[in-house]
């Protein structure tokens, strides 16, 4: 016995079809928001190991009660700095060390961070490290101009030295101005 072909249902397949094209409609309408959150999602897939956000925030937590008691007054900090074995880190742009900086200071840019070139700079990761940043001084000019509080650069060089196992950490604390005759400063200022 032979069976009849079955006929296409024409309803049905005209509301796949409605379907499909408001799939494909949607896909190119949806909102560069979602799409770069898509991709967000894709890159931290992608990339997992490289950047680690959660990682930081949690490092930063574990450094913080270690940082609020390493806080040293301008007085402490002078009389350590007069130890030839403690090392003042000063990681602004070299272009604003060598326009002014506290005596004894080496230029380490922030940016070039890593654990070979801390290394070669610090040596033992038990040697004393002083470090500062323009919000340490109350001029707001060159090369110390005040930056947003929470983005001071010596909160993300304590927290990115005791990252890489730095903890004989010291950071100055309070604000002077360059003025100040307990602030040892050198270069070209201005």
């Amino acid at each position: 016995m032979r069976t009849k072909p079955a006929k296409p249902h024409l309803p049905t397949i005209a509301a796949v079809l409605l379907l499909a094209c408001g799939f494909i409609l949607l896909g190119l309408t949806a909102s560069p928001e979602a799409m770069a959150q898509e991709d967000t999602q894709e890159n931290a897939q992608e990339n997992t190991g490289q950047i680690d956000y959660a990682g930081f925030q949690a490092l930063t937590a574990e450094a913080a009660p270690h940082r609020a008691a390493r806080l040293v007054p301008l007085e402490t900090f002078n009389t350590m700095r007069a130890d030839p074995d403690t090392l003042i880190i000063d990681a602004r742009s070299a272009q604003a060390f060598a326009l002014g900086h506290i005596e004894g200071a080496v230029n380490l840019n922030f940016s070039d961070f890593t654990e070979e070139k801390l290394a070669a700079v610090i040596g033992p990761k038990d040697r004393r490290i002083l470090i500062y940043c323009n919000n340490n001084f109350t001029d707001d000019v060159a090369p110390v101009p005040l930056k947003s509080a929470p983005l001071a650069l010596n909160i993300a060089t304590y927290v990115n030295l005791y990252g890489y196992g730095y903890r004989n950490l010291y950071e100055l604390d309070g604000a002077y101005g360059l003025s100040d005759e307990r602030v040892v400063w050198a270069g070209n200022e201005g």
